[in-house]
C-alpha cells in the first residue's frame, strides 16, 4: 500500500478571465465518487445559467478513480487538462469544478485546453495541503509514571498523537506507522517495567497534523 499523498484542508475557489469568458473553480476535499457527485451538482444548482460545468476528480491513496467531464466543450478540451492538472499538482481525494460563463469570443480548442488547465493549477496552487498517511490506532495503557516516557519517545519518533485518556491509568492514542510498531511495544515495555498494554488496531489512513 501506499505510505503517504497529499489532499487539501478546505474549498478552494479561484476565477480566471479570459477573452471576456469567466471560468470559476471550485476545489474541494471528497472521500468517495459519491461525494465528488454531490459537489458538482451542488455547483450545477449554484450557477443554473452557466453554459459549462466541466469536472475532473481523483480519489485514492494510490489516486486510482480517476474521472472526467467536458459537459459540453469540444471533446478533450476540458475534464482531461483538468485531469492533467490534478495529477501534476499531485492531490487525490479531491474534485475540481470550472464553471463556464461564456462572453462571446470563441477560444478555439487549443485556447479552452489552456484555460482549462490553467483554472485548475491556479486552484492547485492556492490550496493549502495535508499528508494523509498509513499508520496504525494504537493504544497504549501505562501507569502514571511510565505514560509521559512513552508519550515523548512516540513524539521523537514523529509518532501521530490522536488523544489520551485519564483514568486509574493514562491511555494513549497514537497513529503508528507500520514500520514502528515494532520498535513502540518494545519501548513501551521497556519504560513500563513490562507493565504497560499495547492494542494495535487495523493500518488505515489518517490526517497528519
Amino acid at each position: 500500500m501506499r505510505g503517504e499523498y497529499q489532499t487539501i484542508v478546505s474549498p478552494v475557489n479561484t476565477e480566471l478571465e479570459i477573452q471576456r469568458s469567466r471560468f470559476l473553480t471550485r476545489l474541494v476535499r471528497v472521500e468517495s465518487e459519491q461525494e465528488a457527485r454531490a459537489e458538482i451538482a451542488s455547483v450545477q444548482h449554484e450557477h443554473p445559467k452557466a453554459r459549462h460545468h466541466c469536472t475532473a476528480f481523483v480519489i485514492g491513496a494510490r489516486s486510482d478513480v480517476q474521472r472526467s467531464n467536458d459537459d459540453g466543450e469540444p471533446a478533450g478540451t476540458a475534464g482531461a487538462p483538468m485531469l492533467e492538472a490534478l495529477n501534476q499538482a499531485e492531490l487525490s481525494d479531491v474534485v475540481a469544478v470550472v464553471t463556464r460563463y461564456f462572453g462571446g469570443i470563441l477560444l478555439g480548442a487549443g485556447g479552452l485546453t489552456r484555460a482549462y488547465r490553467a483554472a485548475v493549477a491556479e486552484a492547485t496552487a492556492s490550496a493549502t495541503r495535508l499528508t494523509r498517511a498509513l499508520r496504525h490506532e494504537t493504544q497504549v495503557v501505562a501507569a502514571y509514571d511510565a505514560a509521559p516516557q512513552i508519550e515523548a519517545w512516540a513524539r521523537r519518533q514523529e509518532l501521530t498523537v490522536l488523544g489520551s485518556e485519564y483514568g486509574a491509568d493514562v491511555t494513549l492514542h497514537l497513529g503508528v506507522a507500520p514500520e514502528l510498531v515494532t520498535a513502540l511495544c518494545e519501548m513501551a515495555a521497556e519504560l513500563s517495567g513490562g507493565q504497560a498494554r499495547v492494542t494495535v488496531g487495523a493500518a488505515d489512513y489518517l490526517d497528519l497534523p
